[in-house]
């Protein structure tokens, strides 16, 4: 059985390093702009925590009725680091032995990691923007305040972006490359 080429196992090599390096960084950031607030709102998502302008975003929600966002009602929060710091122990490992089956292994685990990403954020921007409190101070009739989940969207007054940060942008690109990796391995390398 032959091994990865030793070229393409540096760069997974660097695939699991900037698994772990993008920890470091936000990895998505949603975007508010509106005549009020010209200088615009940010609400930045880490792999741990929330941060930005999360106390400002809270105060302009309550009048919606949407919940208060908290940390602590995200239980992704405790398992998205281990997820993220597994990601990079297989590049290593991949990196390190060079073999096919496991770097299959490492690109099944991103896309299914992407693929539950995805949709645990969407389905956290959808019980946001949807389900909101019938006693708001401002109710539109069939409005609703969900985010888009990539991209910009209109929210009444607010202009809403949706977006990958630094960390989203590290782990995304890092896959991208594992995925086009294994389809030269598997695909287009002679045999």
């Amino acid at each position: 059985m032959k091994t990865i080429k030793p070229f393409l196992r540096v760069v997974l090599l660097l695939c699991g390093i900037a698994m772990f390096v993008s920890l470091k960084f936000p990895a998505w950031k949603i975007l508010l702009e509106a005549p009020q607030y010209p200088e615009g709102l940010k609400m930045e998502i880490w792999s741990n925590k929330i941060g930005g302008d999360i106390d400002k975003i809270n105060g302009l929600n309550h009048y919606i009725g949407m919940a208060l966002i908290k940390e602590e009602n995200f239980p992704e929060f405790k398992i998205m680091p281990y997820l993220i710091i597994a990601m990079g122990v297989l590049g290593l490992l991949v990196a390190a032995t060079g073999k096919r089956w496991m770097l299959w292994i490492f690109a099944g685990y991103q896309v299914l990691c992407g693929v539950w990403g995805v949709y645990d954020f969407w389905h956290w921007e959808y019980e946001y923007g949807h389900n909101l409190d019938p006693h708001a101070a401002i109710k539109i009739e069939g409005m609703a305040y969900q985010p888009p989940l990539f991209g910009w969207k209109q929210l009444l007054n607010f202009l809403a972006g949706s977006f990958p940060d630094v960390g989203g942008w590290l782990i995304i690109g890092a896959s991208v490359i594992v995925i086009l990796v294994l389809a030269y391995e598997q695909f287009f390398r002679k045999k």
